[in-house]
């Protein structure tokens, strides 16, 4: 489709919130629609912790499920209406800067070496892109699990630089469990991890491999294949070829350095730097971000002054309602940006 624009953009010197510099940035990115003059008709969507930019384009599927239903012309997310932008996190694995990419002062990839970030340095560098684009000013900012981490921290890090924020099927805090030891009692047992520098090693694809076949099991993948695979052992072969396909594209260490920045993240404790609107979002079946969160999230919010609402997804596709199932919350979801169009 013509008003798809797929690139990236390099940028000098990060500074990170942990210390030190990333002395070269470069993040990927996807835009839908047109920016206006005055750079102020822009929605930027974040995307989840192993999908990737492409998420707003159509057809194409993520874990956390395609939001192409969310976005496009006359979807919610009007592209005729607004610009808008996916980028992909640093520390991601679809174009940006990880730790398979070359570290200038060595000439050899990361690895291991790739510094410590945070969901902060993640934003910030968002920032960058963005005026590099031309926006001045985002409608919105809208997104899915770790995508939702990220609409939270903007409302706190850059709180006059959007008009609302919907985080979805997500949390203000960490999920509980430690994320990085879990990962290590997958890897830390193939012979090729070497500490995270596997590169010339063979690589760890098997073990990519299964990890995401259990993590796509626990998202309620299965229900979702259900329809088109009514057969068990379909329904199974056709999960382990997408776990497959995807550990072509991820590099595993991208799970640890965004892993890492998510046992570090939590916006809770900077509620009253939110200035904006709050749609916030949750899924009834969602056993990661589950809807026994909301009363806890919105009591804080609004206690810090925070203007928020609260909608659940009906939905038995679990993680990933917030694209299966768009149609059940795309209502709350124009509305909310219409309510943001009439105050700005």
């Amino acid at each position: 489709m013509s008003d798809i624009t797929q690139a990236s953009f390099t940028f000098a010197d990060l500074p990170l919130t942990g210390g030190g510099n990333l002395k070269e940035v470069t993040l990927a990115y996807v835009t839908r629609g047109r920016l206006a003059p005055d750079g102020r008709n822009a929605i930027l969507v974040t995307h989840g912790y192993t999908s990737g930019p492409r998420m707003i384009e159509p057809g194409v599927a993520s874990s956390e499920g395609a939001w192409s239903t969310l976005v496009g012309p006359g979807a919610p997310i009007d592209t005729d209406r607004y610009f808008v932008v996916c980028s992909n996190m640093l520390g991601s694995s679809y174009g940006s800067t990880n730790a398979a990419s070359i570290d200038p002062g060595t000439g050899k990839p990361y690895g291991s070496r790739f510094p410590k970030i945070s969901v902060v340095d993640i934003v910030t560098a968002q920032k960058r892109l963005l005026a590099h684009l031309g926006v001045n000013h985002l409608r919105a900012v809208v997104g899915p699990s770790y995508g939702g981490f990220q609409a939270f921290q903007w409302a706190v890090t850059f709180p006059d630089f959007m008009d609302g924020v919907a985080p979805v099927v997500t949390s203000p805090l960490p999920p509980q469990s430690d994320r990085v030891e879990g990962l290590m009692k997958w890897f830390g047992k193939d012979p090729n991890w070497n500490g995270g520098d596997y590169y010339d090693k063979g690589g760890v694809h098997g073990t990519l491999t299964a990890l995401r076949v259990d993590t796509l099991t626990r998202y309620g993948m299965a229900n979702s294949l259900a329809e088109r695979f009514p057969e068990p052992a379909e329904r199974d072969a056709e999960l382990r070829r997408i776990a497959s396909a995807w550990a072509d594209a991820f590099d595993a260490n991208s799970l640890f350095i965004l892993g890492d920045a998510m046992a570090r993240y939590d916006v809770a404790k900077d509620f009253e730097r939110i200035k904006v609107p709050v749609l916030y979002v949750l899924s009834r079946t969602d056993a990661l971000f589950p809807p026994s969160l909301a009363p806890g999230v919105m009591a804080g919010l609004r206690g810090a002054g925070v203007d928020a609402a609260y909608v659940e997804i009906d939905s038995e596709h679990g993680h990933l309602a917030s694209g299966a199932d768009a149609g059940k919350w795309a209502p709350a979801l124009r509305d909310f940006i219409a309510r943001l169009e009439a105050a700005a």
